[in-house]
């Protein structure tokens, strides 16, 4: 199928291409654990229902207010440091199976029937990454390993299994 890694990687902005959501998160505070939930309602003013990043603040941009990351991503991470950490533990919203996310500022995706989210930037690992594991934060910085932020264009309801779609 295309776009997925093993057929080789999407070039940019590549439209049709389909993944799968395969994993959602959120949490309620900055420091507060992730909870791991099947499905969520997602808005243009709030991001992941529950979320307090999502919130945009008056004057904002919302341009980090869901997160993204690929699961061969993290699984390579993993692989480098030895180690068995679930994907939440990197703090991202969303976990994406079979599509290589667009390295490209601008590019929207389609999360199922209504959800549509605009990549702004990579999202860069911070140093509480080293508390999850040592080395951490090192192994998720090439080629976007840590995952993309974005901000949502269009809200709707969202579950784990929905199909992941480039629409440019």
């Amino acid at each position: 199928m295309p776009g997925r890694r093993d057929d080789g990687p999407l070039a940019p902005g590549e439209r049709g291409v389909t993944g799968r959501l395969a994993g959602i998160a959120r949490r309620a505070a900055p420091k507060a654990a992730m909870e791991v939930v099947d499905q969520v309602e997602v808005t243009r003013s709030g991001g992941i229902h529950g979320d307090h990043r999502g919130i945009v603040k008056p004057g904002g941009r919302g341009r980090r207010q869901v997160t993204l990351i690929e699961r061969i991503d993290w699984d390579a991470a993993m692989a480098e440091l030895g180690r068995d950490v679930p994907w939440q533990e990197r703090r991202a919203n969303l976990l994406v199976e079979g599509l290589d996310l667009p390295q490209v500022p601008g590019t929207v995706l389609r999360i199922g029937a209504d959800v549509r989210l605009e990549i702004t930037c990579e999202t860069d690992p911070c140093h509480r990454m080293e508390a999850v594991a040592a080395g951490l934060h090192a192994a998720l910085l090439p080629d976007w390993r840590g995952g993309a932020c974005s901000r949502v264009l269009a809200g709707g309801t969202i579950a784990v299994g929905d199909p992941i779609i480039i629409e440019g």
